[in-house]
């Protein structure tokens, strides 16, 4: 049927089947559309149709409906395929263009070619023009087919597919450029860096489905607190970013403890549980001293961290003076090296010998092996790397290699099976909580032959107490087998004889700051004679550290303790 211009709004409401050919004519003459749809049905096709004769009613039509095919004459008032060539290109770039004229030359065809015409045809010979049709039809479905791929993945490429929101490659392309707007002197800009704190506790509570609604929900809550113009992206795991464009550090502020009271004041319900999220949030103003989107998102990443150990759910600017955000960009540099080192085997052993005190000791040689990484020829104590491997969670993992490295070496040397002897071995409180670390440990003491009594694990008072009951899961098993435990750092906390007695360890090394000025210090004396009297009634062994002369050295051996360790009897040495 032929649908003119001024009666379309009724002929959209009887519209068939989608399925239908939906044909645009563009044509002054309704004479020559009725010829052209009695040869198409003459043909077997019976198109939804729409004549329009002019450039607005043809740009209308573009706009609202879409079209399988479009027929256009090509001289018309005012109007030539030319221009309706022009427009399709503007509105439908896919949509196949057929040009039915009784006027047109051959010169004027193949320049309407050239600009976008499928084909041309005289109407005086319409025999071409259904298979024409049927062609265009066909590789204009091709083209839109191959266009929303095209699309899709250009989206997905800047995209993130879980929220919907921009991906971090975008991200940081957006935040270059608003550094170089900076550097132009066009404007302030303020970068955020979110970190969603409990989303961890969620994840792995309820699983990875209900980890990804959760996300989902905060993306949606954090793009309804922003405004039109500012960008949120997902950089990653449970972290965002907002560029926040043409503002200052109040204003930003201002939207980021908005959104702090927004993501508190949400629950999340997953399974009809009820959980409460928050946020930590790190603040950078875009200053021009910056050159790069990395050193940007790298100190909003140090002070979204600042923010959690702050207390979480709360609001962090980047200060370059900040003492906790050097230590931190300190600990971050130090990850890269750990991680480096492990996947390279740079750690090494040292040992420190430790003495007998007392002419009725037989347990044989003691020494402790102490970790030091290697980096060409520098040799770097563990003083520079611990802490950052603590802060980040690497502590486990260098246990392992210390582990790995210890037992390397008692079987090599055949110490490991020797009738006595005890080698020290530090752990951290982390590893502790490793559920696999027993198994490891008993499988690589299989491995190479070692007798678990040879072996004596060290933790911390300090890290024991913390984790008490998984501590003393830990050594109760471990015992079974025949490893021997000491409590390192004895008397830091002065709490320690009431917690003595839950812990079956085997020595108690005496904290070394005690043991240092004992000759000086009463105080310390004192401390250190009890923490004796109150090892050796557990039936333990006791080793005073920080022993630096043989002064201090003879005090021990009037005050009973069994064993020495510090410079003033063996200073560290790499293993043979």
């Amino acid at each position: 049927m032929l649908v003119p211009f001024a009666h379309c709004d009724k002929v959209k409401a009887m519209t068939e089947t989608a399925s239908r050919l939906r044909m645009l004519i563009v044509e002054d003459s309704e004479d020559d559309a009725l010829l052209l749809l009695r040869e198409l049905r003459k043909g077997g096709i019976d198109p939804y149709s729409e004549l329009v004769d002019s450039e607005e009613r043809l740009c209308l039509a573009l706009r609202e409906n879409k079209w399988d095919i479009l027929i256009t004459d090509h001289n018309m008032p005012g109007f030539s395929s030319f221009r309706v060539l022009e427009l399709v290109r503007e509105y439908s770039a896919d949509l196949p263009v057929i040009i039915v004229s009784g006027t047109i030359g051959e010169g004027v065809a193949v320049t309407a070619m050239k600009s976008g015409a499928q084909d041309y045809i005289m109407k005086d010979n319409l025999s071409r023009l259904i298979p024409a049709i049927n062609r265009e039809v066909r590789e204009g479905s091709i083209r839109r087919a191959k266009r929303v791929a095209e699309t899709t993945l250009e989206y997905m490429a800047y995209h993130d597919s879980l929220t919907d929101l921009v991906n971090r490659r975008e991200f940081e392309r957006r935040l270059m450029r608003a550094l170089e707007d900076t550097h132009n002197g066009d404007g302030d800009h303020v970068l955020l860096y979110l970190d969603l704190d409990q989303f961890k506790i969620i994840n792995d509570t309820c699983g990875h489905i209900a980890g990804d609604h959760l996300l989902k929900q905060i993306a949606a809550l954090l793009s309804e607190q922003i405004r039109s113009d500012d960008t949120l992206a997902r950089l990653g795991g449970d972290e965002f970013g907002i560029l926040l464009h043409g503002c200052d550090g109040y204003y930003a502020r201002r939207v980021a403890e908005k959104l702090c009271q927004e993501a508190s004041e949400f629950r999340f319900v997953w399974q009809n549980k009820p959980f409460s999220v928050s946020l930590s949030i790190g603040m950078v103003l875009i200053e021009k001293h910056y050159d790069n989107a990395s050193e940007l998102l790298s100190h909003a990443d140090l002070a979204c961290y600042a923010a959690k150990d702050r207390g979480r759910n709360n609001v962090q600017l980047y200060q370059s003076n900040d003492a906790d955000m050097q230590q931190r960009q300190n600990d971050m540099h130090w990850t890269s090296r750990i991680q480096q080192a492990l996947q390279s085997d740079s750690f090494c052993l040292w040992k420190q010998d430790m003495v007998a005190l007392q002419p009725n000791d037989t347990d044989g040689y003691r020494t402790e092996f102490l970790v030091r990484l290697k980096e060409g020829d520098d040799v770097i104590p563990p003083g520079a790397f611990i802490p950052a491997a603590e802060r980040f969670s690497l502590m486990t993992k260098i246990d392992r290699k210390v582990i790995e490295l210890a037992f390397r070496y008692l079987d090599q040397t055949g110490l490991g099976r020797e009738e006595t002897g005890t080698f020290f071995i530090n752990l951290s409180g982390s590893s502790f909580n490793e559920p696999e670390l027993f198994l490891y440990i008993c499988e690589l003491a299989d491995t190479h032959r070692l007798k678990p009594e040879r072996v004596c694990f060290e933790i911390t008072e300090t890290s024991a107490i913390a984790n008490l009951n998984v501590t003393q899961q830990f050594i109760n098993t471990a015992k079974k087998r025949g490893f021997k435990f000491a409590l390192d750092d004895f008397g830091a906390g002065m709490s320690s004889f009431s917690y003595l007695k839950a812990l079956p360890v085997d020595y108690l090394k005496v904290d070394g700051g005690f043991v240092r000025n004992l000759l000086t210090d009463p105080i310390d004396l004192g401390i250190v004679d009890a923490c004796n009297r109150i090892g050796h009634a557990a039936g333990l062994k006791t080793v005073a550290e920080f022993v630096e002369n043989e002064e201090v050295k003879k005090r021990l051996v009037e005050l009973g303790l069994d064993c020495a360790q510090g410079y003033g009897i063996s200073k560290p040495c790499p293993l043979d």
